[in-house]
């Protein structure tokens, strides 16, 4: 006789169990066990036949619906008769499908009742019990080992990622590399991602076997990010589809936000597997919550908290290891030296926060207009340094962009008349191994000649051409507007409306209209819907909104079913003295199997009022079926406040110029706050427009707004994009629960 199994050595010490059995039962002639999945794990015998496999296998299947049973004989098909007993756990708690089948082979018996099941049974029954239990205290033992071998490794994780074995030297940037390589390895991710967008850091670790494509970020990122804002702790989606380069993917998805130290996320952690490996589980997003806490203490210390640019030691080993030859690919580099001009000025006569703002600002400004493989820093109180992939030339006109879009800074700040401007000196570098003192010296010298000259001017090292603007000219926009329609291209978009305060807040998405110009380049709404509004074209624009919306909703109405997610879709003021309106809208609903609570229409405050008798029809028949009604540019009008109580209205959308200005204008606050007060006590949900900075977003969260919409959330994207992902907003929102 010879054991089966992955671990003979392990299993031979069931022979004994064998022998008693043989006592018990002389007439067996072999044993085998098989476990949970019908798999053997040990046998007494050479080989099994292939009938013996099927019949362990409809065995399990019947120890399932026969629960109370404790086996079954078998002799269809086979020369001596089988008898398989299912062992179950005895815990109270425990599943009822048995976790290991004992087969015992027999010769056959004339004898009908000594032949039986229930005899052979009552024969072997102590036999089965100690068996039982040895096998019960071998799996508890098992997952003893594997639980202690799992904290093993996890501690193996804390320690690869504690910084304590990160060589000398090593900036920000290669730590977090570090932390990433370990995650691949340890949470076996097959891709790895970090993205951090007001850090400018994008970084994608791919595992060393069986690798993902990493072109998986690229499709992702935005909905990781739009989530990050939705969840407070990981989240799982383990059935999840992605675009690659190379085609459409099933993937299994670990997502952990980014967090700051006000509890903000600022970005996101995700760890991708195929469909064809284990599922992502709690220890896994356990793990996850731990990088994403060391990710973010990494970050803290290599970005300045102030502005969301590099420290000078980080950005000084960043400009070392560019200089040094890493990046020989790249031709030309040049460097940015910026002085904020009279900066005593503003925080005299405006204070020391309000020049807080001023270098927030002007950093924010920086940051976002660095283009790929540049670097930016905060060297000093109100100096910066850029260290920019490009000719001297290109350099010059990037400067140009920033001084530029320095005087506009001060227009929003203080009394609006605030004066803000900076100098830049900018300089070739010859990157040979020069250190960061050396290849700014340039920089630093034409800044100071941009000061001496006057300020707010833009100085190179040498001479350069004068950068060219380019203008654009204006286009026929209603002409274009018709061959767009004609010609298929108008587009739909998706922006996140994002929860603030606590409680429960689903995601919610208002469906905005691109156009595409005649170079498929897109065209913003500005352009179009004020020429629209003047040629009568919005119930045009509105029907074929809502149509394609529908029809691109309709295939996700099964994920839609529990309205996790809703969408907002615009209604114009033209559409509502259509007589047709609104039975052809309610039509297209009824028909499109979608959840109506998954659906709201928005229309605006002077439109709503302004036609009072239609808009009363038409909200009232779509709240009958279920979809949600918001009120956009509330505040604006001049008598609503009288209407709000026979309205079916769920949801306030406060006018953005009360929201732009909540900061600088103490009516505007006052306005904000009574409207979230007045909407709460009438049950109604709050929408601020316009949040576009993080300031914003603070206040008018402690005024007590439910929801923000806003470029402090991100931009619109487009909806097939938001669709395809509609399993993580789903995921994310019931995180956010």
């Amino acid at each position: 006789m010879r054991p089966y199994g992955a671990d003979q050595s392990g299993w031979a010490s069931l022979e004994p169990y064998v022998q008693l059995l043989r006592v018990l039962l002389p007439r067996m002639t072999g044993c085998s066990v098989f476990n949970a999945h019908g798999e053997m794990c040990w046998s007494s015998e050479m080989a099994l036949d292939a009938e013996m496999r099927k019949l362990i296998e409809e065995s399990l299947k019947l120890s399932e619906t026969d629960l109370e049973a404790s086996g079954q004989l078998v002799e269809a098909n086979i020369d001596e008769p089988v008898y398989l007993f299912w062992l179950r756990d005895t815990a109270p708690d425990a599943a009822a499908r048995p976790y290991a089948i004992v087969a015992l082979r027999c010769r056959p018996v004339q004898n009908t009742e000594r032949g039986s099941f229930a005899f052979v049974l009552s024969l072997v029954r102590p036999a089965m019990e100690c068996l039982r239990r040895e096998l019960q205290s071998r799996e508890e033992i098992l997952g003893l080992h594997n639980s202690l071998a799992a904290q093993d490794h996890d501690l193996d994780m804390v320690l690869a990622v504690s910084g304590a074995d990160q060589p000398q030297g090593e900036d920000s940037g290669d730590e977090l590399r570090a932390i990433l390589r370990s995650a691949a390895e340890h949470i076996a991710a097959g891709l790895v991602a970090l993205i951090v967008p007001e850090k400018a850091l994008a970084l994608v670790q791919q595992a060393t076997e069986q690798p993902l494509d990493n072109s998986l970020v690229a499709k992702a990122h935005r909905h990781l990010l739009s989530t990050a804002q939705l969840q407070k702790d990981a989240v799982i989606v383990n059935r999840i589809k992605f675009q690659a380069e190379t085609g459409a993917g099933i993937y299994r998805l670990l997502s952990c936000p980014i967090v700051r130290a006000d509890g903000r996320a600022m970005g996101v952690l995700a760890l991708f597997r195929a469909e064809s490996a284990p599922e992502f589980t709690a220890r896994h997003s356990r793990l996850a919550e731990l990088l994403a806490r060391r990710i973010a203490t990494a970050i803290n210390n290599s970005y300045d908290a102030l502005t969301g640019l590099l420290t000078r030691p980080a950005f000084e080993n960043k400009v070392r290891g560019v200089l040094s030859g890493a990046n020989s690919a790249q031709r030309w580099w040049s460097a940015l030296y910026i002085d904020t001009n009279r900066m005593h000025v503003i925080n005299d006569t405006y204070g020391m926060h309000t020049g807080d703002r001023v270098l927030t600002q002007i950093g924010e400004l920086i940051r976002r207009r660095l283009p790929p493989g540049a670097l930016a820093a905060r060297i000093s109180g109100d100096r910066y340094a850029v260290l920019l992939p490009a000719s001297l030339q290109d350099a010059a006109g990037f400067a140009e962009s920033l001084r530029v879009g320095a005087e506009q800074i001060g227009s929003g700040l203080g009394d609006g008349k605030m004066s803000v401007s900076i100098s830049i000196g900018v300089a070739a570098v010859e990157p040979r191994n020069e250190e960061f003192n050396h290849a700014f010296a340039a920089a630093e010298m034409a800044c100071k000649a941009a000061n001496d000259r006057g300020r707010n001017r833009v100085e190179l090292f040498q001479e350069a051409d004068e950068s060219i603007v380019k203008r654009f000219t204006d286009i026929n926009v209603v002409g274009d507007l018709r061959d767009a329609m004609a010609e298929g291209r108008m587009r739909l978009v998706a922006q996140m409306v994002v929860g603030l305060s606590g409680g429960r807040h689903p995601p919610h998405f208002e469906i905005l209209l691109r156009m595409l110009n005649t170079e498929g380049e897109t065209v913003g709404p500005s352009h179009f819907l004020s020429a629209a509004n003047r040629y009568q074209m919005m119930p045009e624009i509105d029907r074929w909104v809502i149509a394609e919306a529908l029809a691109q909703l309709k295939p996700h109405a099964a994920l839609l079913a529990n309205a996790e997610v809703v969408f907002t879709i615009n209604c114009s003021g033209q559409s509502l003295k259509d007589e047709a309106f609104t039975e052809h809208v309610a039509g297209l609903i009824e028909t499109s199997g979608i959840n109506p609570a998954a659906l709201c229409f928005e229309l605006t405050e002077s439109a709503a009022i302004g036609d009072l008798a239609h808009a009363e029809k038409l909200m009232h028949r779509l709240r009958k079926l279920g979809c949600g009604i918001a009120l956009d540019d509330f505040g604006t009008g001049l008598s609503s406040l009288a209407y709000l109580r026979s309205l079916p209205i769920t949801m306030l959308k406060i006018d953005g110029s009360f929201v732009r200005d909540v900061l600088k204008d103490a009516k505007a606050e006052s306005m904000v706050q009574a409207i979230a007060q007045l909407a709460r006590a009438m049950s109604l949900t709050t929408v601020a427009e316009f949040v576009e900075t993080e300031e914003i977003r603070n206040r008018i969260a402690t005024l007590g707004v439910d929801y923000g919409q806003g470029f402090a959330f991100g931009q619109a994207i487009p909806l097939p994009e938001v669709l395809e992902q509609l399993p993580l907003y789903v995921a994310a929102g019931q995180s956010a629960a």
